[in-house]
Formats: C-alpha cells, sequence, structure tokens
C-alpha cells in the first residue's frame, strides 16, 4: 500500500500526553510524534547528535517555548521551528497545548 493512517492515539504513549506514531505510520526514516500536554509541562531536555537527526517543532494550539542550546524561543500557534542534531533542546507548555514534531536523519 502506498498510504498508512492512524490516529495519534494509536501511537506508542512513550510519556504521559507524548505519542510516537512511526511505527503505526511504517515509517522508515521519519519520525512522528504528537504531544498534547497540560499547562506547565515540559519535555525531556535531549539532542540527537548520535543518530544526525533533526528534528522540526510545530505548536498547532495552545502557547508555550522550546529551549535550543539554552536559548529559549517562545512559540504561539502556527510557528514551527527546526532544531539541528548536535543541538540542544526542551519544550514547554505555558498553557494546554498540542504541538506536532517531525524528525529525521
Amino acid at each position: 500500500m502506498s498510504y498508512t493512517k492512524a490516529t495519534y492515539e494509536d501511537g506508542e504513549e512513550k510519556a504521559p500526553g507524548m505519542y510516537f506514531l512511526r511505527d503505526e505510520l511504517d515509517c522508515e526514516n521519519l519520525g512522528f510524534t504528537v504531544v498534547d500536554v497540560d499547562a506547565d509541562w515540559s519535555g525531556m531536555e535531549h539532542d540527537h547528535a548520535d543518530g544526525g537527526h533533526e528534528e522540526v517543532y510545530y505548536l498547532v494550539d495552545g502557547a508555550g517555548s522550546i529551549t535550543v542550546d539554552g536559548d529559549t524561543v517562545s512559540l504561539a500557534p502556527g510557528d514551527v521551528v527546526r532544531v539541528a542534531p548536535t543541538s540542544s533542546r526542551q519544550l514547554h507548555a505555558d498553557e494546554s497545548s498540542t504541538f506536532v514534531v517531525a524528525g529525521a536523519p
């Protein structure tokens, strides 16, 4: 089949409100995650230097920020931020928010 369809609740919930969909969508290289969280949530600080995996963060609704290498970037709905593999990143929700994260080597 040339396409795969899923809902984000079909994904593996890696942490509360964080749904990984790579397997459900049968992706070979692309990682795709939906983050649907409450106010005052923060994700884990991390990088992808070992795998050369860049990521794009898109705020669907709510309000939040992403800290990249110590710089905090405010996000409003519709904002998109790309983060290089070697950069440290941590996602934050100021209010109930939904983010989409896509990444690939």
